[in-house]
């Protein structure tokens, strides 16, 4: 899906309607990073004890928001912005991850590489797959530098670990995030912005 011919992406969120929804946005992700923490706390016991490193397959259920973000706002920086503002609600709320904005921040930058490369003109579910693997990627890095750091990469547990995060996050960041826009935009609740027209106009065609 492209914009609409001979109008050029912003430069920033600059539109108040873009930083009040991507706020409202970030806190709806941030309370969703904090009831996952409950489930991840019983989850990761079970799947760790079926393979260990398995977990991190629902690890991008942390970091979804940023593709998310770039593919409601289509606007640079909207996964930075969305991912802060997640960030700091789940802190609020009580975060004993608390894993920090600069990596909140971090994971915005890469979520937003793939949009960057066609300019913020194109939004497509293999885009969208694409952003969810490299958050996936940065993100497993992240953790086994930082966080893992008695673990070889090459090591069962380390291979296993990597591969879990790139399928989670194609599948949740990638994947789930574009048929959760959809399902948003279905509603009518994006029609004063790029992404709801966009579909609004594809579902024209389709009939």
């Amino acid at each position: 899906m492209l914009r609409r011919p001979g109008r050029r992406p912003s430069l920033a969120l600059e539109d108040g309607d873009d930083i009040a929804v991507g706020a409202a946005l970030g806190v709806a992700c941030g309370l969703v990073f904090w009831l996952f923490n409950f489930a991840y706390a019983w989850l990761s016991p079970i799947i760790g004890g079926i393979l260990p490193g398995l977990a991190s397959i629902l690890y991008p259920l942390w970091y979804f928001s940023g593709t998310l973000a770039v593919i409601i706002l289509r606007k640079p920086g909207a996964a930075v912005y969305v991912n802060l503002v997640g960030s700091a609600a789940e802190m609020l709320l009580g975060n004993q991850f608390s894993f920090g904005f600069a990596s909140a921040a971090l994971q915005g930058v890469f979520a937003e590489l793939p949009f960057a490369l066609t300019r913020y003109r194109v939004f497509n579910l293999p885009i969208s797959m694409t952003s969810g693997a490299l958050v996936a990627l940065e993100y497993g890095v992240y953790l086994m530098l930082f966080r893992y750091q008695g673990v070889s990469f090459l090591s069962p547990r380390g291979v296993i670990h990597m591969i879990s995060e790139l399928v989670g996050g194609v599948l949740i960041a990638g994947v789930m995030s574009w048929y959760l826009y959809r399902a948003i935009a279905a509603t009518g609740a994006l029609d004063r912005f790029a992404s709801g027209r966009a579909r609004r106009d594809d579902a024209d065609r389709r009939g």
